[in-house]
């Protein structure tokens, strides 16, 4: 059964809510290296790189990438959570507005979350993805059965391993958690 590590990207140079898709920051450039490093001391062998395809998990993925010589492949489904709202302060209310909240009450995502699902499912090695704050959580919802939108607040640059049996999500480690902004 496959082996999930499920890395939520470094610090981002600037918030959800004020930039569309940003890059690293300094601190989220040396969180990246140091989990490079913590996945590359871990792992067996060299594993398959998946990304979402927004800058931040796309730069903090380079490091692992090119320790390994290898190039991720960037997989839309561990993207970050669809916003309706297009101007981007209006995007951090409206994430603030349903992530106390459960998944029931926002209908509109059910597809978006049982992509990510999906994805994490159908993964047949040991893999290694950077992803997203609201992405890791509806794994770890599903793994926990918790239909909580925020069950969970994995930190920058940490790493939650789940496996992935059959139809089913297993946690394996919890990553570290912090008070955090959604960045």
């Amino acid at each position: 059964m496959p082996l999930i590590y499920m890395i939520r990207h470094g610090e981002a140079a600037a918030g959800w809510g004020s930039h569309a898709d940003p890059g690293l920051s300094e601190r989220g450039r040396a969180q990246a290296d140091a989990v490079a490093h913590e996945i590359n001391r871990r792992a067996p062998h060299t594993l398959s790189i998946l990304s979402s395809p927004l800058l931040r998990c796309r730069e903090t993925a380079a490091p692992l990438a090119q320790l390994w010589n290898s190039d991720p492949h960037i997989e839309p489904s561990v993207a970050e959570i669809p916003s309706p709202a297009g101007d981007t302060r209006e995007r951090r209310v409206w994430l603030s507005s349903i992530a106390a909240g459960t998944w029931a009450a926002v209908p509109d995502l059910a597809a978006w979350r049982l992509s990510v699902v999906e994805a994490l499912l159908k993964l047949q090695h040991d893999t290694v993805i950077f992803s997203h704050y609201i992405a890791i959580n509806v794994a770890m919802g599903r793994a926990m059965s918790d239909e909580r939108i925020v069950c969970f607040r994995p930190d920058n640059g940490s790493i939650t391993v789940f496996e992935s049996a059959g139809s089913r999500l297993v946690l394996i480690e919890k990553g570290r958690e912090a008070d955090t902004v959604v960045n």
